[in-house]
């Protein structure tokens, strides 16, 4: 439970109005405090630091009208271990290192993935060389990819090449190419999807299109083949160059043509045709079916054009080799 002596956290208050009373208090104080999640809030109600008139509100209780404080402890600096973790290194020199990652590692701590991550395997590849712009919790991290998509990742290890990239990334001159396999086929065969990205009213954990506010995206994509029958697609190779790069920007963009990314847990919007679905259950598909497949920038130090390529992972070739079989 919290104690009196949290000096240090942050008081919020929120006035749950008539209309929200009944509702589950960690939803109802979701939505009036957007910047702690129904996780977060259930966590603080659990160690009693939501309080309504001076005691303690129960995790189970219902919203009642009126005035609540929310005690917010401050976050504890995250301090990751290193692991000897094996990593495929495409190429590395004193100043940074580029890395194929595998699906279903997550590219730094956090709740749910506190091991295990590519900054783990990076301080015990790197040491002491790993840059620390990105903080005690993400050493080393210029860009993100998500943590079961595969592919090219670049990382700092210096303060020079940290401050180079993240301003190569800002300006958006940098190669990216990821490699999709879709539900269907996007059309036309060529585009470019263009669209604001913002986190989802609805879920928090997903990311949406918005008419207004969000972060501006566009993706430029190009079918290259497609998979059944040419004038119904039942799946589609697409390649998607990043123009810009928010979060999940790809499979909220192709989702939003009504083709999203096979495998995609939390945009597929409903099941591929059942030949598809028995396609992935073979190659062993068990996430989005989305590759980094090429990063291309110029050495923030040296001033070298690199560019990185990597082929897709076997549970994507696998399936593009069994959805061609269609």
């Amino acid at each position: 439970m919290a104690s009196e002596a949290d000096e240090e956290s942050e008081v919020l208050t929120a006035e749950v109005p008539a209309e929200l009373a009944g509702e589950r208090i960690d939803k109802a104080l979701a939505g009036l405090l957007p910047t702690l999640s129904r996780a977060r809030l259930q966590a603080l109600l659990a160690e009693g630091r939501v309080t309504r008139g001076g005691a303690p509100v129960d995790a189970k209780a219902k919203a009642q009208a009126g005035a609540y404080a929310i005690a917010v402890p401050p976050p504890e600096p995250a301090e990751p271990q290193p692991e000897a973790i094996p990593l495929t290194v495409l190429f590395e020199d004193a100043h940074l290192i580029v890395v194929d990652k595998p699906a279903g590692m997550a590219m730094h701590p956090a709740p749910g993935s506190e091991r295990g991550t590519l900054v783990n395997a990076l301080l015990a590849h790197c040491g002491d060389s790993l840059s620390g712009i990105g903080g005690v919790a993400r050493p080393g991290v210029v860009h993100r990819i998500d943590k079961e998509t595969s592919g090219v990742v670049v990382a700092a290890k210096t303060d020079a090449a940290h401050q180079g990239l993240s301003a190569l990334f800002a300006a958006h001159d940098i190669e990216r190419v990821y490699i999709a396999l879709t539900r269907g086929a996007p059309r036309p065969e060529r585009g470019v999807i263009e669209g604001a990205i913002a986190r989802s009213a609805h879920d928090r954990k997903k990311m949406a299109l918005v008419k207004s506010g969000g972060r501006h995206a566009v993706t430029h994509y190009a079918v290259e083949r497609v998979f059944g029958p040419q004038e119904r697609p039942l799946a589609a190779r697409v390649a998607c160059r990043l123009e810009t790069g928010r979060t999940h920007q790809i499979r909220v963009h192709l989702a939003s043509k009504g083709t999203p990314c096979l495998g995609d847990p939390t945009y597929g919007s409903g099941p591929p045709a059942e030949a598809v679905r028995e396609a992935i259950r073979q190659a062993g598909l068990a996430r989005q079916a989305l590759h980094a497949a090429v990063l291309g920038f110029r050495h923030p130090v040296s001033g070298q054009a690199l560019r990185f390529e990597s082929p897709l992972p076997a549970d994507m070739a696998a399936l593009e080799v069994l959805l061609g079989r269609l």
